[in-house]
């Protein structure tokens, strides 16, 4: 199952949900936030217990959308290829979190490049483009993660935990913080429960940001290539540079939790549990997820009873 880690056991659970894909394929074409390419994307469907899997068909090879497949977390979450770390895919939080927000647990996810487009900034254009092909039930109980108990990884202040669900609930409870000096940013929080309707209309729309001050830093690493106002919010300290201002006034600490759902959603499969963060980027969320797989005690795998065609 490559999905999932190699010593993924099941426990079948009274989990009434069929495993979802796309009921057809799908593709745009935009430009890619760092490498500044001009890309195709194409979401196709996949068989049950497939899981997510990004293709480069310029290349022909497979990465399973997986948290031990991380090899980067600088301002974007990058996977690479087991036997080939060149072959990357990078920036894959904001399609991740829109087929995680979507409920999709299999899919397969072609480029022919190493970069999803950066579309508008935010997983709403890839939330559309999954909405236009349908979504369809498939005869597979779903898998899901269970986490049994608390697992907490820090750097600094900055922190971020997963509990078990509170008792009766079968999915993802999120709670996040950031703090940031520029008043434009400052301090916010938002807590959320995660299933398809909020996703769409919480977190969606949130874009991501930078702060003016970075920007040619970003560019000087040689990232950035792609960044504009419009597919990002640049904020220089007191004021937001985008004429057309926020989406919503919470705009920035939306986003950060659209990139948890994404960089979650590399766990191979559906977190039930409760994600408490604080001030944690893609880094913290990848760590978070080997530190819960490293302790067998920390998590079990479930399902739902075996649902017949």
């Amino acid at each position: 199952m490559d999905g999932l880690p190699q010593d993924f056991l099941f426990d079948y659970a009274a989990l009434d949900e069929r495993q979802r894909t796309l009921k057809s394929s799908i593709g745009c074409v935009g430009i890619a936030l760092h490498t500044g390419q001009r890309v195709t994307l194409t979401f196709r469907p996949a068989p049950p217990d497939h899981g997510i899997v990004f293709r480069r068909t310029d290349l022909a090879l497979d990465i399973p959308a997986r948290f031990d497949r991380v090899t980067d977390t600088r301002l974007a979450t990058v996977l690479s290829h087991e036997r080939d770390p060149a072959v990357r895919v990078s920036t894959v939080e904001h399609v991740m979190a829109a087929l995680a927000g979507c409920g999709i647990d299999n899919a397969v996810v072609e480029l022919d490049g190493p970069e999803p487009p950066i579309l508008d900034g935010s997983a709403a254009p890839f939330v559309f483009l999954i909405d236009c092909a349908g979504i369809v039930d498939q005869p597979a109980p779903r898998r899901m993660i269970d986490v049994r108990r608390t697992v907490r990884v820090a750097d600094g202040d900055a922190f971020a935990e997963l509990r078990p669900a509170l008792t009766g609930f079968q999915g993802l409870d999120l709670a996040i913080s950031i703090d940031f000096p520029d008043r434009a940013i400052g301090r916010q929080a938002l807590s959320l429960r995660l299933n398809p309707g909020s996703f769409r209309q919480d977190l969606a729309r949130a874009r991501t940001f930078v702060l003016a001050k970075e920007v040619e830093q970003v560019r000087a690493a040689g990232l950035g290539r792609g960044g504009s106002l419009d597919n990002a919010v640049v904020v220089d300290q007191t004021e937001v540079l985008n004429p057309s201002g926020l989406r919503m006034a919470d705009e920035f600490v939306r986003h950060k939790m659209l990139d948890a759902v994404g960089d979650l959603g590399l766990a191979g499969a559906a977190l039930r549990g409760r994600f408490i963060a604080h001030r944690a980027g893609h880094a913290l969320n990848n760590r978070l997820l080997h530190a819960l797989f490293e302790d067998a005690a920390c998590w079990a795998a479930t399902a739902a009873e075996p649902i017949a065609a």
